[in-house]
């Protein structure tokens, strides 16, 4: 089958783009949203990871070079797709920052490739997808020492002020008081605390001198680190 002819009379309507721009329109900037993609995969470090946001990565890249194929130079197509997308609303929070930067990135590989800079779309995605890459592995701007959230369950006819403070002083190099709540009916007191721990420290043994304090009731370590998750 003759595919040129059979869309010539879809090719009449515009002079812009060809049969062969859309096609190769969509091929790249769906080779180039799967290295988006796997630098996405490879780089997360959370809990939350889904899947259907990777596909949802690579669909906007396809559908955002579509999009600016479509536009051109045109700027009454511009303000009219403008117009049309204002009315989608999102609902999702989108619980990692980083998330949001992939999105752009895969906007602007989208954009660069319906604009035909073809050559700045497939060199600045590699390149960024190299530094990312580079940056998660190296695990460049990490804090040595971070701050964790300590939550530790008291009866409630038990005075906390100084309960806790000579473990503190063994294993802390800092602590501060956050919030304090009754729990279970007002059975316990939870206290909430922001501590830093000693550089030898063990979390664990740590864990086990508040256990011996709180007569056996729930002790909970927060890292931190996957914050963005809970």
């Amino acid at each position: 089958m003759d595919f040129t002819s059979l869309f010539s009379g879809f090719e009449d309507v515009t002079d812009v783009f060809t049969v062969g721009d859309i096609v190769f329109t969509i091929i790249l900037s769906f080779l180039l949203s799967l290295i988006i993609a796997w630098t996405y995969k490879n780089t997360y470090k959370g809990v939350s990871y889904t899947q259907s946001y990777v596909h949802t990565l690579i669909m906007m890249g396809m559908v955002v070079a579509i999009i600016m194929l479509i536009i051109g130079s045109n700027i009454a197509r511009a303000f009219a797709l403008v117009g049309a997308l204002s009315i989608v609303r999102f609902r999702n929070a989108i619980k990692d920052t980083r998330d949001v930067g992939f999105i752009f990135y895969a906007m602007g590989m989208g954009m660069a490739v319906g604009t035909r800079f073809y050559l700045l779309a497939f060199i600045s995605t590699v390149m960024i997808s190299f530094i990312w890459w580079g940056m998660s592995t190296l695990n460049m701007f990490a804090k040595d020492v971070q701050e964790q959230i300590l939550k530790v369950r008291i009866p409630a006819d038990m005075p906390y002020e100084q309960l806790l403070d000579t473990a503190f002083a063994s294993y802390l190099n800092r602590f501060s008081l956050i919030a304090v709540e009754t729990v279970q009916a007002g059975t316990l007191t939870e206290l909430v605390y922001g501590i830093e721990f000693r550089k030898k420290a063990d979390p664990q043994e740590f864990m086990e001198e508040l256990r011996k304090l709180n007569d056996n009731n729930k002790v909970a370590l927060i890292t931190g680190h996957h914050e963005v998750d809970l």
